[in-house]
């Protein structure tokens, strides 16, 4: 097959570590930057060109769509799905997953555990949004944030309000979650490929820190799921219609509650902690579903 990796970087662990399983695996791999595609919209024949020429006989593409260039990532992938090329993780999936207030409703309607969160725009109102979450602590978030940047832990009921004051200062709207202090730091990322999920760590903060983020110094370790777990990964996935997805859990007095359902998930970490080859069974994934015309949106969400 000829795989396509969206990606603006090759040298990226996942990147390269795509590049490697399609290769092992006899795939004709290469990495395309989308913002260097250029696209004619037309209902008859629709294409993309990359450099000065028209891409051709890409079987399949492997979205790696970095947060800042959603919108113009996304209408590329949209492209080659209305191209009939098989995308892993759709447009439109994506497009749900980058949006944190719609992700959220979206796995709330349909029964996923998640920490009690609060949404609004004006600061009027913020001692009732901080009281609607069970007050202090909190974490306050921007919705476009990650890696753990735009995330505070604010411990008092006055720091919850002078960070909700900053934000809105920013002309960002406002997401307030309850603080689930029994995680104590650590949360856990399960790596799932279809219908399963096929590797989890824990990822563990740094003393003091309450983000577990391995940008941010946090540490990993394997980890044994139980059955709730593995089950809330693997909706958490599917409500998004995600086939490749990072699903981010926190082990709460109530169960399992979700923190995040992530698109472009990086590999160099799972691996890393679990010593499985999380890009080969991408690839292997690929190659069961792949079909031509499988894409289920076709370019339509």
């Amino acid at each position: 097959m000829k795989i396509a990796i969206l990606s603006r970087n090759p040298k990226l662990y996942s990147t390269r570590r795509m590049v490697e399983a399609g290769t092992e695996r006899g795939h004709d791999m290469h990495v395309i930057d989308p913002l260097r595609c250029y696209m004619t919209i037309a209902s008859q024949r629709p294409t993309i060109h990359y450099k000065g020429e028209e891409l051709l006989g890409v079987d399949a593409i492997i979205p790696r769509i970095g947060a800042s260039i959603t919108f113009y990532g996304t209408a590329v992938a949209r492209q080659f799905e209305m191209m009939g090329v098989y995308n892993v993780n759709e447009s439109v999936a994506i497009s749900r997953s980058r949006d944190k207030l719609r992700s959220m409703q979206l796995l709330a309607r349909k029964g996923i555990g998640l920490p009690v969160t609060g949404f609004a725009h004006s600061t009027l109102y913020s001692k009732d949004l901080i009281d609607l979450v069970g007050g202090a602590p909190m974490v306050v978030k921007l919705l476009e944030g990650t890696q753990g940047i735009g995330v505070v832990l604010a411990e008092t009921q006055k720091a919850g309000e002078s960070v909700i004051d900053a934000f809105r200062g920013l002309n960002a709207d406002i997401l307030v979650q309850e603080f689930i202090k029994e995680a104590q730091g650590a949360d856990i990322r399960c790596f799932v490929v279809g219908d399963k999920v096929v590797a989890a760590m824990k990822r563990q903060g740094k003393e003091g820190e309450f983000r577990s983020n391995l940008h941010r110094g946090g540490s990993s370790s394997i980890a044994r799921l139980t059955p709730e777990e593995r089950s809330t990964a693997v909706r958490s996935a599917r409500i998004m219609g995600l086939n490749v997805a990072g699903v981010d859990l926190l082990r709460s007095n109530h169960g399992p509650v979700v923190m995040e359902v992530n698109s472009s998930p990086g590999l160099e970490g799972i691996e890393a902690a679990t010593e499985k080859n999380v890009a080969g069974l991408i690839i292997q994934f690929i190659e069961k579903q792949g079909k031509p015309g499988k894409t289920r949106t076709r370019g339509q969400g």
